[in-house]
């Protein structure tokens, strides 16, 4: 299957959450799937990375910045914004999913389907990708014991 590119996902991500107040809540989900991402997975990277803050804004040491719900970095711009999309748009919770899960099924194309790529979402370094990773895995788990449970608990 052809994907349309970011640029063309993101500007009707960006209309859909204009006309619609609902669709914020299911831009992560829409996201992952999007990307053929684990939706559950993309929900703990957001939640590790903004604890599901969609206007958080973190400086680094190197005088970059993390934006928003999935903490888009801002070395990112320059190649973002060839494809129109800039630091203000990520303040948007939807665009900002989109980037994160874009960037997120890059590393898996570049890692494959590893715990590796979730790192490499975060990290260059191989230990620090592999603390991420854990911190992520041990939310991925979290989140999916907290699902099975209320899906348990709503069939009795």
């Amino acid at each position: 299957m052809k994907r349309m590119p970011i640029f063309a996902a993101v500007v009707c991500v960006g209309i859909a959450c204009m006309a619609s107040t609902g669709a914020r809540a299911d831009c992560l989900d829409d996201a992952a799937i999007y990307f053929d991402l684990d939706p559950m997975l993309v929900r703990a990277i957001a939640k590790h990375e903004s604890g599901m803050r969609a206007d958080a804004v973190n400086r680094n040491r190197n005088g970059s910045y993390d934006i928003g719900l999935m903490q888009i970095n801002t070395v990112w711009l320059p190649r973002l914004q060839e494809k129109g999309i800039t630091a203000e748009s990520l303040r948007n919770p939807c665009v900002n999913g989109y980037v994160g899960a874009w960037i997120l099924r890059s590393n898996v194309e570049r890692f494959g389907q590893t715990w590796k790529a979730v790192g490499a979402y975060n990290a260059s370094s191989s230990d620090k990708q592999l603390k991420y990773a854990n911190s992520v895995y041990s939310i991925w788990t979290r989140l999916r014991n907290m699902a099975f449970e209320q899906r348990t608990a709503s069939a009795q």
